[in-house]
């Protein structure tokens, strides 16, 4: 992708078509905000899964400006998409942990082609910066999906500060996978099963590796090119 630089008169589209990984990174951040709200209603669940169809479909439209073959994204993000919508019509936890894995398939899906992107050519663009926050994002969101997942199937896999007998809400899990990606490890929700503590360890390795490998060699380009 070759450098670009907006005109006065560009649209919306314009830019959404040149940056699709702002709108991605801006649509996730900006959720944080509405998850506390709702996490623990009834009615949280159907408006979680009308936010995740809206993330899924953002995925997917990241992923087409990606290398990656787009019909895999698109069929794991139907897939998720009608195994979320059942688990809440049918109050189904087992449809609620399939569709758990397949969402955080397919984000994990759509972080590789992003890195792939990000690494395709010895170039910095400004969607390559959004793509580097929005890989952080969805590595996170991904995780959180695999951990409830984990919940759902092993009972007692986490506990926390608050109500440690219970099992974690998804704002819970999410903000476990922001410390452990980020190698906070504030320790207010811990994992205590083996397959839950896998989990963790193979997202702190995630964590590391995307750091030491890909922002590292994005931040040494950008001044390469400065220095130039």
């Amino acid at each position: 992708m070759t450098r670009s630089v907006l005109a006065p008169g560009d649209t919306w589209h314009a830019l959404a078509r040149r940056h699709p990984s702002a709108f991605l990174l801006a649509a996730q951040l900006a959720s944080l905000l509405v998850y506390p709200l709702l996490d623990d209603s009834h009615s949280g669940r159907v408006v979680f899964g009308a936010i995740g169809a809206l993330f899924l479909v953002l995925v997917v439209w990241v992923i087409n400006r990606s290398p990656a073959v787009n019909w895999i994204g698109w069929s794991m993000a139907g897939v998720a998409f009608v195994l979320s919508v059942a688990s809440v019509m049918l109050d189904s936890d087992t449809l609620l942990a399939v569709a758990s894995i397949v969402e955080a398939l397919l984000y994990f899906y759509a972080s590789g082609s992003l890195i792939a992107y990000m690494l395709g050519d010895h170039r910095v663009t400004t969607d390559e910066w959004f793509a580097a926050g929005a890989v952080f994002t969805l590595l996170a969101w991904g995780f959180a999906y695999a951990y409830l997942a984990c919940q759902i199937l092993y009972p007692g896999s986490f506990t926390g500060a608050v109500e440690p007998e219970r099992p974690r809400t998804w704002i819970e899990l999410l903000f476990l996978s922001f410390t452990n990606l980020s190698a906070t490890g504030l320790g207010d929700v811990l994992p205590l099963a083996p397959q839950a503590r896998v989990l963790a360890m193979l997202e702190q390795f995630c964590g590391v590796g995307y750091i030491a490998v890909v922002v590292s060699r994005l931040i040494a380009l950008g001044l390469r090119e400065i220095g130039e």
